[in-house]
């Protein structure tokens, strides 16, 4: 058992009730349940919380007992939480807890009927005092034996296309029998739950196909002789969220490298299939085209204004390359993109800011252009989205500045701690969107020397 204000899905800040006698519920009071139970289902992405959150509101005004009982997309049944409200506030019943039997297509016992769909129902520990007639009723007799339930209503929990489960709610300790009023009332709590789980589940298959795309699309970063580089993607904290981030790098016909970052504007799946549409496009005429970068990036952009449905991007695209003596030279062009950080071994600091143009999608005259530099030995070059900087609560300098802080900080470490302490240190916590990194770090030596 554990108390649900302790478990760590729980509810968390929410305030417990305290066990009073159950009495009928006014008009106006059914009315400001169902809108606390609204307003806890929509406020919540966590989808398990919202119930915990949920069940507190119900409990103990409505019944010591509340149960969940879920339908998986696989059909699966499970008994997801078991709730008893006493005395010392709610406490997670987990023994009570786990895999159900399959839902029995003939049954005419409640919890059947309202797994499959067809009615809410009142019940008692009468009702399952016979044979049973399937799995479930084998465990809906255990569930009265246990918790001592003298009176219970059960309801379907719906969602639009499909029944997604069934809430319980039981009397032990509470003398009231449950009325048809009452049954009332949980078919419209249930129909609210179902509703807040068949968009989560909307959202996860719609963030499970998104971050598919994307652990298909990362690449195998090439291997330049001297150098070392790596990378990192983030997805967004926030569940529902499904970014267009991407990194690239690829050796070019000539022995040049590139380098990309890329934004697709939006949070969804189709920010997420417009990146790979751009991630693509961009390859293909990065390999095709021995051409400036600036000027590979206006081709992209009238190509993605003619034959993607991508609205706008971000994005810069860098050549690498060695010259004879063995130095490192970087030309870039940026399409609206947050500049490239140039980190020297001593910890200075240097944004490219130059070459930065308008962003992918915006119409206008205003001609792109490249810039070059060329990297100090031992350098590092640090690529990134707005996700590393972005915060709601300072300004897009102030985010700049500390990602410039954290990384002179941190230039000492090899590449993959350095990516890794850069992304924990440096990401705003209130920001909700995700992140890619691409790394490089140059040889102390030139190329083709000894150091």
């Amino acid at each position: 058992m554990a108390d649900i204000t302790t478990c760590p899905e729980a509810l968390l800040a929410a305030p417990l009730p305290a066990a009073l006698p159950v009495r009928a519920l006014s008009e106006l009071e059914r009315l400001a349940l169902l809108a606390e139970t609204t307003a806890q289902l929509i406020s919540n992405n966590d989808v398990d919380e919202a119930l915990h959150r949920v069940v507190a509101l119900v409990l103990p005004r409505l019944a010591d007992w509340a149960v969940i009982d879920m339908i998986t997309e696989s059909g699966d049944v499970s008994r997801h939480l078991v709730v008893h409200a006493d005395a010392t506030g709610l406490t997670v019943r987990d023994d009570l807890q786990g895999p159900m039997p399959p839902v029995s297509d003939a049954s005419p016992m409640p919890l059947s009927r309202a797994l499959r769909g067809v009615a809410s129902n009142l019940a008692g520990p009468q009702t399952y005092e016979g044979s049973p007639d399937s799995g479930i009723a084998v465990e809906q007799r255990k569930l009265f034996k246990v918790t001592g339930i003298r009176t219970a209503c059960i309801a379907p929990v719906r969602g639009p296309r499909e029944v997604l489960g069934a809430l319980t709610l039981g009397r032990s300790d509470q003398a009231e029998t449950f009325t048809l009023d009452d049954l009332a009332l949980l078919e419209d709590i249930a129909r609210r739950i179902g509703l807040a789980l068949e968009n989560a589940r909307h959202f996860q298959r719609q963030r499970q196909v998104a971050e598919t795309m994307q652990r298909y699309l990362l690449p195998q970063l090439p291997y330049l002789p001297g150098a070392a580089m790596t990378a990192r993607y983030l997805s967004a904290p926030d569940a529902s969220y499904v970014g267009g981030d991407w990194y690239d790098a690829f050796a070019l016909p000539g022995g040049d490298t590139a380098l990309v970052v890329g934004d697709v504007v939006g949070h969804d799946l189709e920010a997420a299939a417009g990146m790979a549409q751009l991630r693509n496009m961009l390859r293909a005429f990065t390999w095709s085209r021995d051409q400036p970068t600036h000027r590979i990036v206006q081709h992209l952009n009238e190509a993605m204004t003619q034959i993607t449905d991508v609205r706008m991007a971000t994005m810069i695209l860098a050549r690498l390359s060695v010259d004879a003596a063995g130095a490192w030279h970087l030309r870039w062009s940026s399409a609206g993109h947050p500049p490239p950080l140039l980190v020297t071994r001593d910890g200075l600091t240097r944004y490219l800011t130059d070459a930065n143009g308008l962003l992918l999608g915006l119409a206008g005259d205003r001609p792109r252009t490249e810039a070059a530099v060329v990297l100090p030995a031992g350098s590092t070059l640090v690529f990134y989205t707005d996700g590393l900087i972005e915060s709601r609560r300072q300004p897009l300098d102030a985010g700049m500045e500390n990602l410039r802080r954290h990384a002179a900080s941190l230039v000492h470490r090899d590449l993959d701690a350095f990516a890794d302490e850069l992304l924990r240190r440096a990401r705003p916590h209130d920001n909700d969107d995700d992140v890619a990194l691409l790394v490089l770090r140059l040889p102390l030596a030139a190329a083709g020397e000894e150091s």
